[in-house]
C-alpha cells in the first residue's frame, strides 16, 4: 500500500467500497493471494486505527477545554447559534438566485438593474476568498476533525453570532451583530497587519502587504479569535462598498433594513454599485481598490472579478 501512494490518513477516510477497491488492485497489479482473514485484518486494523484517532482528538479537546474556560464557554455559545446560522445560510443562498434589488447610483432609489438576469447564475455559485491566496478543496471538512492545536488556524473557534441589517448608529437586537461592527472587524484587520508588519522587519522577515494567513494567525494569538479569514473574506466587497462611497452604503443599509431584508440579501446588493464604479474607471477594478487607503490592503473578492468581466464582455459584445 506504501508503495502504490497510500498513507494511514488516506485509509482510515476511505468507505469500505474504497477499502475493496484497493485491496482488489494490489492483488491484480502484484499478483498476491491474501486469505479471508487476511483481507479483513487489513480493514480491522485501518478501523482501530481511525478509532485510536477519535479518541486521542477526543482527549486532546477535552484538555484545551479544561485550560481554556473561555473557550468552553464559547463553544456553548456556538452550539446555540449554528442551527440559527444554518438557516440563515440557507436563506441567502435562496436570495442569491432571485431578483436583488438595487440602486441607482444617481437617484439612490431602489431599481432592477440591468445586468442582474445576466449575473445571477454567477451570483448563485459558491464563493472563493480570494485568488491571490492558494485554496485547498477538502480541507475545511477535514480540519474541523482535528482539535484546534495552540498557534493553529482550525475552524473549532468559538462561532460568531449572524449578523443583521443595520443602520448606521443602530445596535443589533439580542446576540446578533450589527453592519457597524462588521466594517469595525475590518479595521482592526488593519492594525493587526500593521503590527505583523512591524514584526516581520524586527525580526528580517519578508513583511506582508496584504490581509493574509499571517495576519489571521496573529489577530488570534493576540486574543481576537472572532476575527477569521472566511467570514472577512465573505463581506470584503461590503466593506469596499463602504470605503469608497460612504453615503451610497449607509443608503443602501436603510433600505434592506425597512424592507425586513436579511444579510444575505444586502450583501448581495452591495455588488451592482461596486460594479458600476468599475464600468466608470474602465472596468479597473484592482485600481479601485489600490488607490483608497483602507482597501489597498484587501485582495478583491474572485466573485467580483468575475462579475466585472461578465459586464464587460457583454458590452464587447
Amino acid at each position: 500500500m506504501t508503495e502504490m501512494g497510500f498513507t494511514v490518513n488516506t485509509l482510515v477516510n476511505m468507505t469500505e467500497q474504497e477499502l475493496e477497491d484497493v485491496i482488489t488492485t494490489i492483488l491484480e497489479t502484484y499478483q498476491v493471494e491474501l486469505l479471508v482473514g487476511e483481507k479483513y485484518g487489513i480493514k480491522s486494523a485501518i478501523r482501530a486505527e481511525k478509532k485510536h484517532k477519535e479518541e486521542e482528538i477526543e482527549r486532546q479537546r477535552l484538555e484545551l477545554l479544561s485550560k481554556s474556560p473561555r473557550t468552553c464557554k464559547h463553544d456553548e455559545i456556538g452550539l446555540g447559534v449554528v442551527k440559527e446560522s444554518r438557516r440563515e445560510n440557507t436563506l441567502i443562498l435562496s436570495d442569491s438566485v432571485a431578483p436583488i434589488s438595487a440602486l441607482n447610483l444617481n437617484t439612490k432609489e431602489p431599481i432592477l438593474c440591468h445586468s442582474q438576469v445576466r449575473t445571477s447564475a454567477l451570483l448563485s455559485l459558491s464563493e472563493h476568498s480570494s485568488d491571490s491566496e492558494d485554496r485547498r478543496p477538502g480541507k475545511k471538512k477535514q480540519k474541523r476533525k482535528r482539535p484546534q492545536e495552540p498557534g493553529e488556524e482550525g475552524e473549532d473557534r468559538p462561532r460568531e453570532h449572524p449578523f443583521i441589517v443595520t443602520e448606521p448608529g443602530e445596535l443589533a437586537r439580542g446576540k446578533k451583530n450589527g453592519l457597524d461592527y462588521l466594517f469595525d472587524l475590518y479595521e482592526q484587520c488593519g492594525r493587526f497587519l500593521q503590527e505583523v508588519q512591524y514584526l516581520s522587519k524586527e525580526r528580517g522577515e519578508k513583511c506582508p502587504m496584504k490581509v493574509n494567513n499571517q495576519v489571521f494567525r496573529h489577530a488570534k494569538h493576540a486574543g481576537a479569535s472572532y476575527i477569521n479569514k472566511p467570514k472577512m473574506r465573505h463581506y470584503v466587497h461590503c466593506y469596499a462598498l463602504h470605503c469608497l462611497n460612504v453615503e451610497h452604503s449607509n443608503h443602501l443599509r436603510k433600505i434592506y433594513k425597512d424592507q425586513g431584508e436579511n444579510v444575505g440579501a444586502w450583501r448581495q446588493a452591495c455588488y451592482f454599485p461596486l460594479i458600476e464604479m468599475a464600468r466608470e474607471c474602465g472596468w479597473d477594478i484592482e485600481g479601485m481598490f489600490n488607490r483608497n487607503e483602507k482597501l489597498r490592503i484587501w485582495y478583491v473578492p474572485t466573485r467580483l472579478r468575475q462579475l466585472c468581466h461578465l459586464e464587460k464582455s457583454k458590452e464587447c459584445e
